[in-house]
């Protein structure tokens, strides 16, 4: 179990938080809005802010993280992008779909901080993309959406899952909620399930060796620690899932 292994870098009970943090609702908990068959420009808005909410939140806890194995500044990076996302949402209530993304990303891209800043903007702006004049998204819609933004963010980078990053995370969420959106589910269990799918990437990641960024230079001692920028993107879904809910 992951407790076990990361007991040494990160403090048990800060741990019990994280997994009380992710696993919110369960598989199949719709909520409220169990009768959401489309999202508007105000729900995608409340989803961001309920995402970034939760990232922001837990800044202190992904610095912890990062320290095991990195520099320890993950926290703080993810802090001011959970900020920009926020702010980029207020000043955008009254864009559509497409160009609120569309906004998001290219304000994260802005943020001042390594890597994930350009990982994450692109990834907003690969939505934008596809969803494109959509006044409205239903869950396929949806589906697309994110495809359209992991391949945009994989442009800018050669990591894959089973390489200890964001992507072990993100690829089962993707995954996850394309499959949910095939079967016919709404937003609200679509994004249910691949919030679930992320936590469980994310879990797996204290099994692998580093392959990309600081973590790498500790070789086989990085395995035993949970991933920050996995766990970044598990606290997002999870707060995208609580944001439709």
């Amino acid at each position: 179990m992951i407790l076990g292994k990361t007991a040494n870098s990160v403090p048990p009970l800060l741990l019990v938080r994280y997994f009380t943090i992710i696993e919110g609702f369960h598989v199949g908990h719709t909520g409220r809005n169990a009768a959401m068959s489309n999202l508007t420009s105000a729900d995608l808005a409340k989803i961001l802010q309920s995402g970034a909410a939760r990232v922001k939140e837990n800044h202190e806890l992904l610095s912890r993280l990062d320290a095991a194995t990195g520099d320890g500044d993950h926290g703080v990076t993810m802090k001011r992008v959970a900020e920009v996302i926020i702010e980029s949402v207020t000043d955008g209530q009254s864009l559509g779909v497409g160009p609120l993304l569309e906004q998001v990303g290219w304000n994260v891209m802005s943020v001042d901080g390594g890597s994930t800043s350009p990982l994450l903007g692109s990834f907003f702006i690969g939505m934008s993309e596809a969803v494109g004049g959509s006044e409205t998204l239903d869950s396929r819609t949806l589906a697309v959406a994110f495809e359209s933004g992991l391949a945009k963010l994989r442009t800018l980078t050669q990591a894959k899952v089973g390489d200890k990053t964001m992507i072990d995370a993100l690829v089962p969420a993707v995954e996850a909620l394309r499959q949910a959106a095939d079967a016919g589910a709404e937003p609200t269990v679509v994004l249910a399930q691949a919030a679930d799918a992320a936590q469980c990437g994310t879990e797996k990641t204290s099994e692998l060796q580093a392959r990309f960024g600081r973590a790498r230079n500790l070789g086989p001692r990085s395995i035993g620690h949970v991933d920050p920028g996995a766990t970044s993107i598990a606290l997002f879904f999870a707060g995208f899932r609580d944001g439709v809910n």
